[in-house]
């Protein structure tokens, strides 16, 4: 029997797996989801690096939310991340649920960000 852990490593594989199959060179929106906050970042894998970052545990974010750990902190974060792309030129991305299901926070996280501009 797998564990729960193995499991979301599974599912992560698979998600990067078809990602890097239909990326077609454009950088990826990864999310991270924890138990209190929420993250995301936009990666270039070619280069290995990160471009932009957000999150809800950011001093700004904290101030604004009651939580980190809701659909109304995904939304600003994804809106958020947005924002700081189009200020760098990134315009397109692929989205990476990693191994969550898109549903919740990380469903909320991806509309806000399409919502504010980016397209994938």
């Amino acid at each position: 029997m797998l564990t729960a852990k193995q499991l979301y490593l599974r599912r992560a594989k698979r998600a990067r797996y078809q990602i890097r199959q239909k990326s077609h060179g454009r950088v990826r929106l990864s999310v991270y989801r924890s138990g209190q906050h929420i993250y995301a970042q936009i990666i270039d894998d070619r280069a290995g690096k990160t471009l932009v970052a957000a999150s809800s545990n950011e001093k700004d974010a904290r101030a604004k939310l009651k939580t980190g750990a809701n659909k109304a902190a995904a939304k600003s974060v994804g809106q958020l991340v947005a924002e700081r792309a189009i200020k760098a030129g990134i315009k397109e991305v692929v989205f990476d649920r990693g191994g969550y299901l898109y549903h919740g926070r990380v469903k909320e996280l991806a509309e806000a960000a399409r919502e504010a501009g980016l397209a994938f």
